[in-house]
Formats: C-alpha cells, sequence, structure tokens
C-alpha cells in the first residue's frame, strides 16, 4: 500500500513541521524552500503512480487529501505568523469545505457528480499556490510586497470565482434530478 508516489503524498504532509518551525524562525528562505519541494512532491507523486503504474485506491484519495491538509495548514500557517490576512485563508478554507459538502450532499441525494477541476479552479489552486510563495520569497529573495498583495487580490477574485462556479454546476446537478 506505501508505495512510492504514496510516498511522496505522505512526505507532503510531514513537510508541515518543518514550515512551521522555520516560519516560527523567521527563516523565510527555508520555509520557501520547503513550499517548493512540497510543490515537487506534488508533481512527483502523479508522474510516478503514471509512470511506475502504481495508481491505487488509497493513492487516489490520499492525494488530494495530501494537497488540501498543505494547503490548509500553510494558509492558517502564514496567516498565524502575519504573512497572509486572514480574510483570504478564511476565503480558501470556506471554499474547499463548501465544494465538500456540495459533493457529500449530491452523493448522499445519489446525484451523479463529475469530480473534474473547471479552468477558473486550475487558475484558482496556481494563484493560492504563488500566494502562498510569494511572502516568503519577497521576505528571502527579493524584496517584492507588491506581488504579495497582487497576488492575495487575485487568489481571492479566483477563489470567490471558481468558489460560485461548484455552487452553480451544484444546483444545476440538483435541478436535473428533481426535473426526471
Amino acid at each position: 500500500m506505501l508505495n512510492l508516489p504514496n510516498f511522496f503524498s505522505i512526505a507532503r504532509v510531514v513537510l508541515l513541521l518543518p514550515l512551521i518551525y522555520f516560519l516560527h524562525q523567521k527563516n523565510y528562505g527555508s520555509a520557501f524552500a520547503i513550499l517548493v519541494l512540497a510543490g515537487i512532491t506534488d508533481a512527483i507523486d502523479g508522474a510516478a503512480a503514471r509512470l511506475l503504474r502504481q495508481r491505487t485506491v488509497f493513492g487516489a484519495y490520499l492525494d488530494p487529501a495530501a494537497d488540501k491538509t498543505f494547503m490548509t495548514c500553510s494558509y492558517i500557517a502564514l496567516s498565524s505568523f502575519g504573512l497572509l490576512p486572514w480574510g483570504l485563508t478564511l476565503l480558501v478554507i470556506g471554499r474547499d469545505v463548501v465544494i465538500v459538502l456540495g459533493f457529500a450532499i449530491l452523493r448522499l441525494l445519489s446525484r451523479p457528480v463529475e469530480a473534474s477541476p473547471s479552468v477558473a479552479s486550475k487558475v484558482t489552486t496556481i494563484l493560492q499556490v504563488a500566494t502562498l510563495g510569494a511572502p516568503l520569497f519577497s521576505l528571502s529573495l527579493v524584496h517584492s510586497p507588491w506581488l504579495t498583495d497582487g497576488l492575495v487580490w487575485a487568489a481571492s477574485a479566483g477563489t470567490v470565482i471558481s468558489g460560485f462556479q461548484y455552487i452553480f454546476k451544484g444546483v444545476q446537478i440538483l435541478r436535473r434530478g428533481t426535473a426526471d
């Protein structure tokens, strides 16, 4: 069950410990490196699963769970240390809660649910990840607070837009189910 791709998914969650430690120590360069390493493990686990033909049911659940755990905890950590606004963190977490609850409701009502992310959702994920790295990049490599500010606004907008897309899609699925 613990194959190479699943190891990288678990490693991503374990990387939260040094991330929080380095944030606490105000070692922003090392914290930035941890974020980059987490991104690399995310790319490697999917590629390894395909290339090594090691796709598993466990891995299909573990990978997105590791992604959401890392993102959620990273947002909470960066907000706790004053590097990102709490409003964005609550927005990011709130959107994910709405999506998960929506899927759960649709599944409980035996509605067909397609779990493919929209283009807006993919762009939002990229913006959210970049937003995590921006303050650490700015504090450790190139002083660029404007980058963090711009990404906070862009990630906020993307989070709201993609969240409403998911809600709209869920309402459509519910309506189709009641019209039959």
